[in-house]
């Protein structure tokens, strides 16, 4: 059970310095208590304390990152069973598999293919995240050989090295230097070789059990030898099974607190089938319910940025509006003559808009105002997408040194503003726009400066 804020509080040094970001140690403190905020952001508790309030208050799942500090792949780290009671903490990591006996022509396309399909959202870059190099016939040659190209030619993976020989698995690390790879896998046969290896390379490790029941024994028995971090591998293979362990891995973990469990998991879709769109959807699924990593046979975009958008939608926090920032963006390539538009910053308005201006067409300028992420009509109603607040974010923007004309199209559910927005811009011409964003093309087909 974790600490309360007070009793963190009494840990601290008390000085109020502000060197954890926070401008108390009180507030320090029940952000701690509150999980959103880490103990060792405090440059002065002792490593006691770290390591007492860190296991108190650590999630029921592990949190475990792979590859290098400055861009790892972090899995785990989750506190509830269904988004809307919190938020799922870390995206599924995406993987593609490359092996040893595979052609150069498979393996070359599998790299550039994870290189080259990448999707900007929301001014996020969606994209797969590691690459599962596996030994397939025991070559510690062959398998450094495809890990150190894939370090060439993909310079941002993270790696899941995969092999039955300990070895081949320790070269493999060597080969990584600081890109911290994912180990895979401990069975009943190898546990001790594999633990001893990983505790010695500070590697987290993959187990595969035959079944649950078996992976959680294997489990306990490598944390009896001192391994913390460890990625769970039930062993099933099939869409019903896997389905069926996540969920009890989660639910254990979760509602009765059962260690052996309290680990992420990685999944094998491209074990599961050889139909491409079949592999899809298993993914798909295990996407929601409750995969940590998940393993495809290729990358196609047709497939992938389905998986990619699945994947953005879950792990986006429920309690917090998709927003795209504030700013001017210049759609078909304006000019100083080109129409402006305004609207807000919340995520679903800025597509429909800016894909309605850009099927248009027209060149134009769309202002998007930072209204916390709230639709136009809410907005305006919390006050937050105002007439003297648009004016100001309109002088701040300096989109009239782009412009030769003072004209500015607001939503026309904000007619009623007009005038007064009109009295905070003198100097410009307001003009309402269509209310439905299907209606703006032939309104900025036929927009003439007012």
């Amino acid at each position: 059970m974790g600490f309360t804020g007070i009793e963190i509080l009494k840990m601290l040094p008390k000085t109020n310095c502000g060197e954890c970001g926070v401008s108390t140690c009180l507030a320090f403190a029940m952000k701690v208590a509150a999980g959103q905020a880490e103990i060792g952001a405090c440059p002065y508790v002792s490593d006691e304390v770290k390591e007492k309030v860190g296991e108190a208050s650590a999630p029921p799942i592990r949190t475990i990152k792979i590859g290098r500090e400055d861009n790892a792949l972090v899995i785990g780290g989750e506190t509830c069973l269904y988004r809307h009671e919190k938020r799922f903490e870390h995206p599924t990591g995406i993987a593609v598999l490359i092996k040893t006996d595979m052609g150069d022509e498979d393996i070359a396309g599998r790299l550039k293919r994870f290189n080259e399909l990448r999707y900007n959202r929301v001014g996020l870059e969606l994209k797969a995240d590691t690459i599962a190099i596996e030994d397939t016939g025991g070559d510690e040659g062959a398998f450094i050989s495809l890990l150190e190209r894939a370090q060439r030619e993909c310079p941002d993976a993270s790696f899941i090295l995969m092999s039955r020989e300990s070895h081949c698995l320790a070269a493999g690390v060597r080969a990584c230097g600081d890109n911290i790879p994912l180990l895979y896998s401990a069975t009943r046969e190898n546990s001790e070789t594999m633990a001893r290896l990983a505790r010695d390379t500070g590697c987290p490790l993959a187990l595969r059990g035959d079944t649950l029941g078996d992976a959680a024994e294997l489990s306990g028995q490598l944390q009896g030898m001192g391994l913390k971090d460890l990625v769970l591998d039930t062993g099933a293979r099939t869409i019903r099974a896997a389905f069926e362990d996540h969920v009890a891995i989660r639910r254990a973990s979760i509602r009765h607190k059962y260690k052996p469990l309290g680990y992420p998991t990685i999944s094998f879709p491209c074990e599961m089938t050889k139909d491409p769109m079949l592999e899809a959807m298993v993914s798909s699924v295990l996407l929601a319910k409750y995969a940590g990593i998940i393993v495809l046979s290729d990358l196609q975009g047709d497939v992938l940025f389905p998986l990619l958008l699945e994947r953005l939608n879950i792990f986006t926090d429920p309690q917090r509006p998709m927003v795209v920032e504030e700013d001017i963006y210049p759609i078909n390539g304006p000019d100083e003559n080109s129409p402006v538009l305004i609207t807000c910053n919340f995520s679903l308005t800025y597509f429909i808009v800016s894909g309605e201006i850009e099927g248009s067409k027209v060149p134009s300028w769309l202002l998007i105002k930072d209204t916390e992420g709230l639709s136009v009509l809410t907005a305006w109603a919390a006050g937050k997408f105002s007439a003297d607040l648009i004016a100001m974010f309109v002088k701040k923007s300096n989109i009239a040194d782009r412009i030769s004309h003072r004209n500015l199209i607001i939503p026309g559910y904000l007619a009623s503003i007009k005038g007064e927005l009109e009295e905070e811009l003198p100097d410009w011409k307001v003009q309402v726009g269509p209310r439905e964003a299907s209606h703006i093309p032939p309104f900025l087909r036929e927009w003439q400066p007012g």
